[in-house]
């Protein structure tokens, strides 16, 4: 196997070992939406915002079994507040039938070197995931 193969397959492992579970322990659920670009099921804690986990980016690199990106989604092509757009915060994903949805890309990085951070990266996490879906609630209203 080579280093990509082996980062792709621990990544994989302690997502569903850890991450995954300990979201569903906080109130997040199965997302029933599909990622463009991921093919992996993602979590929601509502319909608004989801998240998917790309094992995929930088699994070549030496250092790729010490993180992983999680894509927080906004599945609907929906009006996004101008402050938030842009490479810092939200960006477009094209998809079929001349819509975009919106998403930010964030790099959790669960260990550094011997030390493990699961804990604080799912706080982390969690804490992304609320900041994400505040900035856009208003917006849920126009999904009914």
């Amino acid at each position: 196997m080579n280093i990509k193969e082996v980062n792709k397959i621990f990544r994989k492992s302690i997502i569903k070992g850890y991450f995954e579970p300990e979201l569903l322990n906080l109130d997040f659920k199965k997302s029933n939406v599909k990622h463009p670009t991921i093919t992996d099921g993602g979590l929601m804690q509502s319909n608004l915002l989801h998240i998917f986990f790309d094992i995929d980016t930088g699994s070549d690199y030496p250092d790729g079994d010490e993180w992983f990106i999680v894509d927080y989604l906004f599945p609907y092509s929906i009006k996004i507040p101008d402050t938030i757009k842009g490479p810092d915060y939200l960006t477009t994903i094209a998809v079929e039938g001349e819509k975009n949805f919106w998403h930010h890309r964030e790099m959790i990085r669960f260990k550094y070197g011997k030390s493990k951070k699961l804990l604080e990266s799912l706080n982390f996490l969690e804490t992304k995931y609320k900041e994400f879906h505040t900035m856009v609630e208003p917006l849920e209203k126009d999904l009914k």
